[in-house]
Protein backbone atom coordinates (compact mmCIF):
# COMPACT_ATOMS: atom_id res chain seq x y z
CA UNK A 1 0.00 0.00 0.00
CA UNK A 2 1.63 3.26 -1.07
CA UNK A 3 0.76 6.72 -0.16
CA UNK A 4 -0.75 9.14 -2.41
CA UNK A 5 0.25 12.13 -0.17
CA UNK A 6 3.47 12.30 2.44
CA UNK A 7 2.73 14.23 5.34
CA UNK A 8 6.29 14.33 6.46
CA UNK A 9 7.86 12.64 9.25
CA UNK A 10 7.85 11.66 12.73
CA UNK A 11 10.32 10.25 14.86
CA UNK A 12 12.05 9.99 11.37
CA UNK A 13 9.45 7.99 10.03
CA UNK A 14 7.90 8.67 6.79
CA UNK A 15 4.18 9.55 7.42
CA UNK A 16 1.46 9.07 4.73
CA UNK A 17 -1.59 8.58 3.64
CA UNK A 18 -3.56 7.17 0.97
CA UNK A 19 -6.60 8.09 -1.04
CA UNK A 20 -9.02 5.28 0.33
CA UNK A 21 -8.78 7.08 4.09
CA UNK A 22 -10.61 10.14 2.55
CA UNK A 23 -13.95 7.41 2.55
CA UNK A 24 -13.46 6.06 5.74
CA UNK A 25 -13.06 9.28 7.06
CA UNK A 26 -16.11 10.43 5.49
CA UNK A 27 -18.05 7.79 6.53
CA UNK A 28 -16.93 8.50 10.21
CA UNK A 29 -18.04 12.08 10.25
CA UNK A 30 -21.42 11.63 8.48
CA UNK A 31 -21.97 8.80 11.05
CA UNK A 32 -21.09 11.06 13.88
CA UNK A 33 -22.85 14.03 12.59
CA UNK A 34 -25.70 12.95 10.86
CA UNK A 35 -26.73 9.78 13.19
CA UNK A 36 -24.84 9.41 16.73
CA UNK A 37 -24.60 12.80 17.92
CA UNK A 38 -28.50 14.19 16.72
CA UNK A 39 -29.92 11.25 18.13
CA UNK A 40 -28.10 11.53 21.81
CA UNK A 41 -27.78 15.31 21.85
CA UNK A 42 -30.77 16.57 19.71
CA UNK A 43 -31.32 20.49 19.77
CA UNK A 44 -28.11 21.47 18.48
CA UNK A 45 -27.20 23.24 15.13
CA UNK A 46 -25.97 20.84 12.32
CA UNK A 47 -22.58 22.78 12.39
CA UNK A 48 -22.45 22.14 15.65
CA UNK A 49 -22.85 18.17 14.98
CA UNK A 50 -20.56 18.63 11.92
CA UNK A 51 -17.97 20.03 13.54
CA UNK A 52 -17.67 17.78 16.44
CA UNK A 53 -18.02 14.92 13.42
CA UNK A 54 -15.04 16.05 11.42
CA UNK A 55 -12.81 16.49 14.85
CA UNK A 56 -13.67 12.83 16.09
CA UNK A 57 -12.60 11.82 12.69
CA UNK A 58 -9.42 13.64 12.96
CA UNK A 59 -8.82 12.46 16.90
CA UNK A 60 -9.45 8.75 15.61
CA UNK A 61 -6.98 8.90 12.37
CA UNK A 62 -4.63 10.59 14.93
CA UNK A 63 -5.17 7.42 17.13
CA UNK A 64 -4.43 5.25 14.61
CA UNK A 65 -1.07 7.00 13.76
CA UNK A 66 -0.17 6.79 17.60
CA UNK A 67 -0.35 2.64 17.11
CA UNK A 68 1.40 2.62 13.72
CA UNK A 69 3.89 4.60 15.39
CA UNK A 70 4.60 2.32 18.56
CA UNK A 71 4.96 -0.63 15.99
CA UNK A 72 7.93 1.70 14.12
CA UNK A 73 8.99 2.84 17.52
CA UNK A 74 9.39 -0.67 18.86
CA UNK A 75 10.76 -2.53 16.04
CA UNK A 76 13.74 0.27 15.46
CA UNK A 77 14.75 -1.01 19.34
CA UNK A 78 14.45 -4.19 18.18
CA UNK A 79 16.56 -4.14 15.27
CA UNK A 80 14.11 -3.60 12.46
CA UNK A 81 14.23 -0.56 10.21
CA UNK A 82 10.73 0.90 9.30
CA UNK A 83 10.64 2.73 5.60
CA UNK A 84 7.23 4.03 6.14
CA UNK A 85 3.56 4.44 8.00
CA UNK A 86 0.48 4.45 5.44
CA UNK A 87 -2.50 5.31 6.07
CA UNK A 88 -5.26 3.78 4.49
CA UNK A 89 -8.91 2.66 4.50
CA UNK A 90 -9.04 0.03 7.11
CA UNK A 91 -6.52 1.55 9.48
CA UNK A 92 -2.95 1.87 8.85
CA UNK A 93 0.38 -0.10 8.41
CA UNK A 94 4.07 0.69 9.09
CA UNK A 95 6.20 -0.84 6.59
CA UNK A 96 9.23 -2.99 7.66
CA UNK A 97 12.39 -3.44 5.96
CA UNK A 98 13.18 -6.70 7.73
CA UNK A 99 11.48 -9.96 9.93
CA UNK A 100 11.60 -9.66 13.08
CA UNK A 101 15.14 -11.83 14.83
CA UNK A 102 13.26 -14.07 17.39
CA UNK A 103 9.81 -14.67 18.76
CA UNK A 104 10.60 -12.07 21.34
CA UNK A 105 11.38 -9.09 18.96
CA UNK A 106 8.13 -10.57 16.71
CA UNK A 107 6.36 -10.56 20.18
CA UNK A 108 7.26 -6.92 20.97
CA UNK A 109 6.91 -5.53 18.02
CA UNK A 110 3.34 -6.76 17.02
CA UNK A 111 2.21 -6.54 20.76
CA UNK A 112 3.00 -2.69 21.19
CA UNK A 113 -0.15 -1.51 18.93
CA UNK A 114 -3.23 -2.69 20.55
CA UNK A 115 -1.54 -2.09 23.72
CA UNK A 116 -1.42 1.45 22.87
CA UNK A 117 -4.77 1.70 21.42
CA UNK A 118 -5.95 -0.08 24.79
CA UNK A 119 -4.63 2.51 26.69
CA UNK A 120 -5.77 5.66 24.56
CA UNK A 121 -8.96 4.01 25.28
CA UNK A 122 -8.77 4.12 28.60
CA UNK A 123 -7.43 7.49 28.70
CA UNK A 124 -10.63 9.01 26.77
CA UNK A 125 -12.81 7.00 29.17
CA UNK A 126 -11.47 8.48 31.71
CA UNK A 127 -11.41 12.22 29.94
CA UNK A 128 -14.68 11.65 28.79
CA UNK A 129 -16.01 10.99 33.15
CA UNK A 130 -14.29 13.84 34.18
CA UNK A 131 -15.98 16.49 31.32
CA UNK A 132 -19.00 14.79 32.03
CA UNK A 133 -18.74 15.63 35.86
CA UNK A 134 -17.57 19.04 34.87
CA UNK A 135 -21.21 19.49 33.28
CA UNK A 136 -18.99 20.17 29.95
CA UNK A 137 -21.70 19.59 26.48
CA UNK A 138 -22.81 16.75 26.33
CA UNK A 139 -21.32 16.49 22.54
CA UNK A 140 -18.06 16.93 24.16
CA UNK A 141 -18.56 14.07 26.12
CA UNK A 142 -20.19 11.48 23.40
CA UNK A 143 -17.41 12.51 21.45
CA UNK A 144 -14.54 11.66 23.73
CA UNK A 145 -16.48 8.48 24.80
CA UNK A 146 -16.81 7.77 21.29
CA UNK A 147 -13.42 7.41 20.52
CA UNK A 148 -12.82 5.61 23.99
CA UNK A 149 -14.86 2.68 22.71
CA UNK A 150 -13.27 2.96 19.27
CA UNK A 151 -10.20 2.58 20.71
CA UNK A 152 -10.84 -0.31 22.61
CA UNK A 153 -12.30 -1.61 19.72
CA UNK A 154 -9.72 -1.34 17.84
CA UNK A 155 -7.50 -2.64 20.36
CA UNK A 156 -9.49 -5.90 20.82
CA UNK A 157 -10.29 -6.58 17.06
CA UNK A 158 -6.07 -5.86 16.43
CA UNK A 159 -5.24 -9.00 18.92
CA UNK A 160 -7.80 -11.87 17.33
CA UNK A 161 -5.01 -14.43 16.22
CA UNK A 162 -5.22 -13.74 12.76
CA UNK A 163 -2.85 -12.60 9.88
CA UNK A 164 -2.26 -9.78 8.90
CA UNK A 165 -3.89 -8.37 12.16
CA UNK A 166 -1.21 -7.69 15.44
CA UNK A 167 -2.71 -10.57 16.67
CA UNK A 168 -1.91 -12.99 13.93
CA UNK A 169 1.71 -11.39 14.34
CA UNK A 170 1.60 -12.75 17.82
CA UNK A 171 0.26 -16.24 17.25
CA UNK A 172 2.81 -16.19 14.46
CA UNK A 173 5.51 -15.45 17.16
CA UNK A 174 4.14 -18.27 19.55
CA UNK A 175 4.27 -20.82 17.28
CA UNK A 176 7.69 -19.76 16.01
CA UNK A 177 8.58 -20.20 19.69
CA UNK A 178 6.71 -23.42 19.86
CA UNK A 179 8.48 -25.38 16.66
CA UNK A 180 11.67 -22.96 15.79
CA UNK A 181 10.43 -22.62 12.16
CA UNK A 182 9.21 -19.08 11.12
CA UNK A 183 8.06 -20.45 7.93
CA UNK A 184 5.37 -23.31 9.15
CA UNK A 185 4.94 -20.37 12.06
CA UNK A 186 3.76 -17.96 9.37
CA UNK A 187 1.57 -20.43 7.87
CA UNK A 188 -0.17 -21.21 10.54
CA UNK A 189 -0.63 -17.30 11.13
CA UNK A 190 -2.16 -16.64 7.54
CA UNK A 191 -4.54 -20.06 7.40
CA UNK A 192 -5.94 -18.40 10.77
CA UNK A 193 -6.42 -15.37 9.37
CA UNK A 194 -7.87 -16.67 5.33
CA UNK A 195 -10.36 -18.31 8.24
CA UNK A 196 -11.28 -15.96 10.05
CA UNK A 197 -11.60 -13.68 6.96
CA UNK A 198 -14.29 -16.12 5.22
CA UNK A 199 -16.07 -15.88 8.57
CA UNK A 200 -16.16 -12.19 8.68
CA UNK A 201 -17.64 -12.49 5.15
CA UNK A 202 -20.02 -15.11 5.53
CA UNK A 203 -21.31 -13.26 8.75
CA UNK A 204 -21.57 -10.12 7.17
CA UNK A 205 -23.45 -11.34 4.05
CA UNK A 206 -26.07 -13.18 6.42
CA UNK A 207 -26.36 -10.31 8.49
CA UNK A 208 -27.15 -8.17 5.13
CA UNK A 209 -29.74 -10.37 3.70
CA UNK A 210 -31.39 -10.60 6.71
CA UNK A 211 -31.94 -7.37 7.83
CA UNK A 212 -30.81 -5.36 5.15
CA UNK A 213 -28.07 -3.21 6.82
CA UNK A 214 -24.97 -1.64 5.19
CA UNK A 215 -22.81 -2.93 8.26
CA UNK A 216 -23.25 -6.49 7.43
CA UNK A 217 -21.45 -5.41 3.66
CA UNK A 218 -18.60 -3.64 5.34
CA UNK A 219 -18.50 -6.88 7.90
CA UNK A 220 -17.95 -8.72 4.26
CA UNK A 221 -15.62 -5.96 2.81
CA UNK A 222 -13.52 -6.25 5.96
CA UNK A 223 -13.20 -9.79 5.98
CA UNK A 224 -12.54 -10.20 1.81
CA UNK A 225 -9.24 -7.42 2.93
CA UNK A 226 -7.86 -9.62 5.26
CA UNK A 227 -8.46 -12.74 3.21
CA UNK A 228 -6.70 -11.03 0.44
CA UNK A 229 -3.57 -9.74 2.79
CA UNK A 230 -3.33 -13.21 4.96
CA UNK A 231 -2.78 -14.52 1.34
CA UNK A 232 -0.62 -12.34 0.21
CA UNK A 233 1.27 -12.20 3.08
CA UNK A 234 1.38 -16.33 3.35
CA UNK A 235 3.00 -16.06 -0.41
CA UNK A 236 5.71 -13.55 0.47
CA UNK A 237 6.49 -15.94 3.34
CA UNK A 238 6.98 -18.48 0.57
CA UNK A 239 9.06 -16.86 -1.32
CA UNK A 240 11.60 -15.50 2.03
CA UNK A 241 11.70 -19.30 2.36
CA UNK A 242 12.71 -20.35 -0.86
CA UNK A 243 15.25 -17.01 -1.14
CA UNK A 244 16.81 -17.78 2.00
CA UNK A 245 20.25 -17.54 2.15
CA UNK A 246 20.20 -15.66 -1.22
CA UNK A 247 22.42 -12.73 -1.61
CA UNK A 248 21.24 -9.90 -3.77
CA UNK A 249 24.05 -10.57 -6.15
CA UNK A 250 22.75 -13.63 -7.44
CA UNK A 251 19.50 -11.89 -8.76
CA UNK A 252 20.91 -8.37 -9.61
CA UNK A 253 21.84 -7.28 -13.49
CA UNK A 254 25.34 -6.29 -13.05
CA UNK A 255 26.99 -3.34 -13.98
CA UNK A 256 23.87 -1.47 -15.74
CA UNK A 257 23.53 1.04 -18.24
CA UNK A 258 23.67 4.41 -16.56
CA UNK A 259 22.81 7.93 -17.42
CA UNK A 260 24.70 11.01 -16.67
CA UNK A 261 22.69 13.49 -14.42
CA UNK A 262 23.04 16.31 -17.02
CA UNK A 263 22.05 14.64 -19.67
CA UNK A 264 18.63 16.08 -21.68
CA UNK A 265 15.52 14.32 -21.71
CA UNK A 266 15.48 15.05 -25.41
CA UNK A 267 19.22 13.39 -25.66
CA UNK A 268 18.29 10.55 -23.38
CA UNK A 269 14.76 9.75 -24.87
CA UNK A 270 16.78 9.95 -28.55
CA UNK A 271 20.06 8.00 -27.64
CA UNK A 272 19.99 4.40 -28.95
CA UNK A 273 21.21 2.74 -25.98
CA UNK A 274 18.40 3.53 -24.11
CA UNK A 275 15.49 3.44 -26.18
CA UNK A 276 15.17 -0.50 -26.10
CA UNK A 277 16.66 -1.94 -23.20
CA UNK A 278 14.95 -1.34 -20.19
CA UNK A 279 12.46 1.35 -18.93
CA UNK A 280 14.40 2.41 -16.18
CA UNK A 281 18.16 3.75 -15.48
CA UNK A 282 20.42 4.77 -12.69
CA UNK A 283 21.39 8.57 -12.75
CA UNK A 284 25.05 8.71 -12.22
CA UNK A 285 26.76 12.51 -11.40
CA UNK A 286 29.23 11.50 -14.87
CA UNK A 287 27.92 9.13 -15.64
CA UNK A 288 29.88 6.09 -14.05
CA UNK A 289 30.12 7.33 -10.61
CA UNK A 290 28.31 6.89 -7.35
CA UNK A 291 23.70 7.01 -8.37
CA UNK A 292 21.92 9.99 -7.44
CA UNK A 293 18.38 9.03 -8.78
CA UNK A 294 16.88 6.62 -11.12
CA UNK A 295 14.99 7.81 -14.62
CA UNK A 296 12.19 5.89 -15.88
CA UNK A 297 11.31 6.23 -19.66
CA UNK A 298 7.72 7.21 -18.64
CA UNK A 299 8.66 10.44 -16.81
CA UNK A 300 10.95 11.40 -19.22
CA UNK A 301 8.24 11.40 -22.03
CA UNK A 302 5.64 13.03 -19.90
CA UNK A 303 8.10 15.99 -20.36
CA UNK A 304 6.43 18.23 -23.19
CA UNK A 305 8.58 17.94 -26.39
CA UNK A 306 9.22 21.53 -26.34
CA UNK A 307 10.86 21.92 -23.10
CA UNK A 308 12.70 18.03 -23.63
CA UNK A 309 16.04 20.06 -25.10
CA UNK A 310 15.97 21.90 -22.00
CA UNK A 311 14.86 19.76 -19.31
CA UNK A 312 17.84 17.47 -17.54
CA UNK A 313 17.47 14.09 -16.59
CA UNK A 314 18.27 15.17 -13.21
CA UNK A 315 15.08 17.12 -12.91
CA UNK A 316 12.40 14.10 -13.47
CA UNK A 317 14.52 11.27 -12.08
CA UNK A 318 13.54 9.92 -8.64
CA UNK A 319 15.90 11.18 -6.12
CA UNK A 320 18.17 8.32 -4.85
CA UNK A 321 16.71 8.95 -1.36
CA UNK A 322 13.74 7.85 -2.44
CA UNK A 323 14.75 4.83 -4.20
CA UNK A 324 15.45 1.02 -2.38
CA UNK A 325 19.51 0.96 -1.91
CA UNK A 326 20.76 -2.75 -1.24
CA UNK A 327 24.26 -4.35 -1.28
CA UNK A 328 25.62 -6.87 -3.03
CA UNK A 329 25.60 -9.14 -0.09
CA UNK A 330 22.40 -8.11 1.68
CA UNK A 331 19.63 -11.09 1.61
CA UNK A 332 17.35 -10.88 -1.04
CA UNK A 333 14.84 -12.28 0.80
CA UNK A 334 14.94 -9.35 2.97
CA UNK A 335 14.35 -6.85 0.26
CA UNK A 336 10.64 -8.20 -0.78
CA UNK A 337 8.44 -6.26 1.69
CA UNK A 338 9.92 -3.28 -0.13
CA UNK A 339 9.85 -3.86 -3.55
CA UNK A 340 6.58 -2.77 -5.47
CA UNK A 341 5.75 -3.64 -9.24
CA UNK A 342 6.96 -0.58 -11.23
CA UNK A 343 9.81 0.63 -13.24
CA UNK A 344 10.05 3.25 -10.78
CA UNK A 345 10.43 0.97 -7.80
CA UNK A 346 14.06 -0.83 -9.44
CA UNK A 347 16.73 -1.66 -6.04
CA UNK A 348 20.03 -0.28 -6.52
CA UNK A 349 22.79 -2.62 -5.69
CA UNK A 350 25.84 -0.22 -3.90
CA UNK A 351 28.97 -1.38 -2.59
CA UNK A 352 31.59 1.26 -0.95
CA UNK A 353 29.57 4.45 -2.96
CA UNK A 354 29.75 2.63 -6.74
CA UNK A 355 27.07 1.58 -8.51
CA UNK A 356 27.09 -2.47 -9.37
CA UNK A 357 23.89 -3.94 -9.84
CA UNK A 358 20.06 -3.34 -10.57
CA UNK A 359 17.24 -5.51 -9.18
CA UNK A 360 13.55 -5.57 -10.40
CA UNK A 361 10.98 -7.61 -9.62
CA UNK A 362 11.04 -10.12 -12.49
CA UNK A 363 14.63 -10.58 -12.03
CA UNK A 364 13.15 -11.68 -8.56
CA UNK A 365 10.93 -13.93 -9.82
CA UNK A 366 13.75 -15.60 -12.69
CA UNK A 367 15.93 -16.05 -9.21
CA UNK A 368 12.87 -17.86 -7.10
CA UNK A 369 12.29 -20.02 -10.38
CA UNK A 370 15.42 -21.67 -11.25
CA UNK A 371 16.18 -21.43 -7.39
CA UNK A 372 12.68 -24.17 -7.72
CA UNK A 373 13.58 -25.89 -11.07
CA UNK A 374 17.45 -26.70 -10.05
CA UNK A 375 17.08 -27.21 -6.53
CA UNK A 376 13.27 -28.53 -5.17
CA UNK A 377 14.92 -29.19 -1.63
CA UNK A 378 14.66 -26.00 -1.44
CA UNK A 379 10.48 -25.43 -1.51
Amino acid sequence: MRATFVLGRIAGVRIGVHWSVLFIFAIIAFGLAQGRLPQAHPGRSWAVYWAAGLCTAVVFFASLLAHELAHAVVARRNGVEVDDIVLWLLGGAARLRSEASSPGAELRIAGVGPLVSLLLGGLFALVAWLLGTASVSGVVVEMVAWLAGINVLLALFNALPAAPLDGGRLLRAFLWWRTGDRLRATAGATAAGRVFGWLLVVLGLIVFMRSGAFGGLWLALIGWFLIAAATAEGRQAQLRGVLAGVPVRNAMTPEPLTVPADTTVAGFLTDPSYRYRHSAFPVTEDGDGAPVGLVTLDSARRVPRAEAHAVTVSQVMVPLSQVTVAGPDSPLADLLPRMEPGAEHRVLVVDDGRLVGIVSLSDVSRTVTWLMNTAPGRR
